[in-house]
């Protein structure tokens, strides 16, 4: 679904000093009009920002005009410097719509900057409109790219950190992540300054690499000075290994102040209390197998001879970690966190179920290394057909017996999950089932 929205949206100001925005009152901003896809007309009637990255690879596939609408709309969000609220509530009857934990956007706060992934589309496809286009929005993709790399920086350089974690409350088996998009999806137990993200680096990686191609071909020298280089380094093996690969693990992964030592126990008349044991937290790679550990394959940032893809590629096979019959589940079922609620109250949404965005992902993934050479062409190109063909037919078998799209899939049965009907990105099935990737 397609809509106009139109309104003012509540956002608390970034004071640069994390723990301080508590103090401080959210503000309406100016009234904005918004022209966007969103996720669930029935249930999310709002602009998502990573979500709109999604929708947009649908709908430029049949209108690119809509979507250069759609991209100018977003990116006129912008404040001054260079920040776009990841939900857009506009406008009281929005509001009204909305739990108030999720109405004030944070200006501290980041998305992953999925509005990226239309424009390589556009890149590629040399459109003489689309490229009238990118010369204009350029200035912008630009602020908003510069604010993500410098805003979101980690502790030491070349790596970043997603501001906005919940604080390690009593209540929580792990302090959610919504800036992320992957909300519950398991981090460093206890949130600190030291954490590295490893979705965020690839992230950076990808908009640096996309920036700089796009400043090259737009002439804009000074910026292809300045982005060349940075995508160079995020991409560079020695570094992204250094920083995230996990050799204990076998895989890349986050990294912060962890103990896997943490549950939630039955404390009447509280409740369910999170309970941390030993060995204590202590500065470590974070034991958390799943979508965040593949993103250097999902983004294509690994060179087809790279000694990680191998590795990355039997952890996606492993029916006892990723894959199902289904599609890839977003956590191992293996990990202590698997299947587990967050609070008494809040149950699990990244840990375990099949989420359609990432699968889509995944097979562009699978289909690039499939077909460059490689010593892991062959096995990627057999993982890409089996994977196609069980997330096109458990979508089609649920969409017969129910009538709908879903936001999530059973990792378990394949039944669909969430709300419904979801025609945000679980309608990139329609690209799985064209191979456009």
């Amino acid at each position: 679904g397609i809509g106009y929205f139109y309104g003012q949206g509540l956002v608390l100001p970034d004071t640069s000093m994390e723990g301080s925005e508590q103090k401080m009152d959210p503000a309406l901003f100016p009234p904005v009009p918004l022209f966007s896809g969103v996720p669930s007309r029935s249930f999310f009637p709002r602009g998502f920002l990573w979500d709109e990255g999604f929708h947009q690879l649908v709908v430029q596939r049949w209108d690119p005009h809509l979507t250069r609408e759609a991209l100018g709309h977003w990116l006129g969000l912008l404040n001054a410097d260079g920040w776009i609220g990841r939900e857009q509530i506009l406008g009281d009857e929005a509001r009204a719509r909305v739990p108030p934990e999720f109405l004030v956007q944070r200006a501290a706060h980041a998305n992953p900057p999925t509005l990226l992934l239309p424009v390589v589309h556009m890149l590629e496809g040399h459109d003489p409109d689309d490229l009238a286009f990118l010369r204009k929005a350029f200035p912008r993709l630009h602020a908003w790219f510069s604010w993500l790399h410098q805003s979101q920086a980690g502790p030491v350089p070349l790596t970043y950190r997603w501001r906005g974690r919940d604080l390690a409350l009593p209540t929580l088996l792990n302090p959610k992540t919504l800036p992320s998009g992957l909300d519950d999806y398991p981090r460093a137990s206890h949130p600190s300054t030291a954490e590295r993200h490893l979705d965020l680096r690839c992230w950076v990686a990808l908009g640096a690499r996309v920036l700089s191609q796009l400043a090259e071909q737009l002439g804009e020298t000074e910026a292809a000075a300045e982005l060349g280089p940075l995508a160079a380094s995020l991409e560079e093996p020695g570094s992204l290994d250094e920083l995230h690969w996990a050799p204990e693990l076998g895989v890349f992964a986050d990294f912060g102040n962890h103990t896997k030592a943490v549950q939630l126990k039955s404390r009447p008349p509280q409740g369910l209390v999170r309970v941390v044991g030993r060995p204590p937290p202590r500065l470590q790679y974070v034991d958390a197998l799943g979508y965040v550990s593949l993103f250097p394959l999902l983004l294509q940032l690994l060179d087809p001879s790279s000694p990680r893809l191998g590795p990355l590629l039997d952890v996606l096979a492993d029916s006892r970690h990723l894959w199902s019959p289904f599609g890839l589940r977003s956590l191992s079922a293996s990990s202590l966190f698997y299947k587990q609620r967050n609070t008494e109250h809040d149950p699990p949404y990244w840990r375990g179920a099949v989420w359609l965005n990432i699968n889509y992902l995944a097979l562009g993934a699978l289909h690039h290394y499939g077909h460059v050479e490689g010593p892991h062409k062959v096995q990627a190109a057999k993982l890409y057909h089996e994977l196609r063909a069980n997330v096109v037919r458990n979508v089609r078998q649920q969409y017969q017996a129910t009538g709908f799209l879903w936001e999530q899939y059973s990792d378990q049965d394949g039944r669909g999950m969430g709300c419904r009907p979801f025609q945000g990105w679980t309608s990139l099935v329609l690209l799985i089932m064209a191979e456009e990737y």
